[in-house]
């Protein structure tokens, strides 16, 4: 399993709510659950809020925070996944997650990457596990940005991610039909609709033409 670090931060449990959202990274007021209280929210938290209300959220410094995701985004992590899948059939790598998975990263930090690939190395097994969050950080984190992320929360994700181990991350943008993948939080090459997405030593040998991904979400790939 992949070794988890500390929280990067505590909540301002004697702030304002304005501090408790500009710490999530400006997320919409309607997106942060208030049952439990922000601060106290644990993993179970996530299990039931989800089984009660239908809603999947991500747990970050003890705050529920809902995730948000049209379906078109939807149909392009559906694309990914098939990709993906495609290219683990033949190299069994490891495995891949939806929207729904899953992860903790980080103590207090449960992510939900739009799509995930988790290697059999970094799980440390090659069972896999039917816990219902993995403790692990993924090799590959996809996120596929909707109107309802903030540019701060995809900043605090992606600081998230570096820190807990995770070695390359893709941002999506199906608007600007444009992807950024960091290999550090520094580190980005911004991908065009003619350009293509590189596994790079996470996943070698995998490269995925961006217009190729979009052509597969909208029902018109080969």
């Amino acid at each position: 399993m992949a070794t988890l670090s500390s929280p990067l931060s505590s909540p301002p449990m004697d702030g304002t709510i304005a501090d408790l959202l500009k710490q999530l990274g400006g997320v919409p007021p309607g997106r942060v659950r208030l049952v439990p209280t922000p601060g106290t929210a644990t993993e179970k938290d996530v299990i039931e809020a989800e089984a009660r209300t239908g809603r999947i959220c991500e747990l970050v410094d003890g705050v529920l925070v809902e995730k948000t995701m049209g379906s078109y985004e939807s149909a392009v992590a559906a694309a990914m996944i098939y990709f993906l899948k495609a290219y683990l059939r033949r190299r069994r790598l490891g495995v891949v997650l939806g929207e729904a998975g899953l992860l903790r990263i980080l103590p207090q930090q449960v992510r939900i990457p739009d799509v995930a690939f988790l290697s059999w190395k970094r799980l440390g097994t090659r069972r896999w596990t039917r816990q219902p969050i993995v403790p692990a950080a993924p090799d590959l984190a996809v996120e596929v940005l909707s109107k309802g992320n903030t540019k701060a929360e995809m900043k605090r994700k992606l600081r998230d991610y570096f820190a807990a181990g995770v070695r390359l991350v893709w941002f999506i943008d199906p608007r600007a039909r444009t992807a950024k993948c960091y290999v550090g939080p520094e580190q980005c090459q911004v991908v065009d609709e003619d350009g293509s997405l590189s596994g790079g030593e996470v996943l070698p040998g995998f490269q995925l033409g961006l217009h190729e991904l979009f052509a597969e979400a909208e029902g018109g790939g080969q």
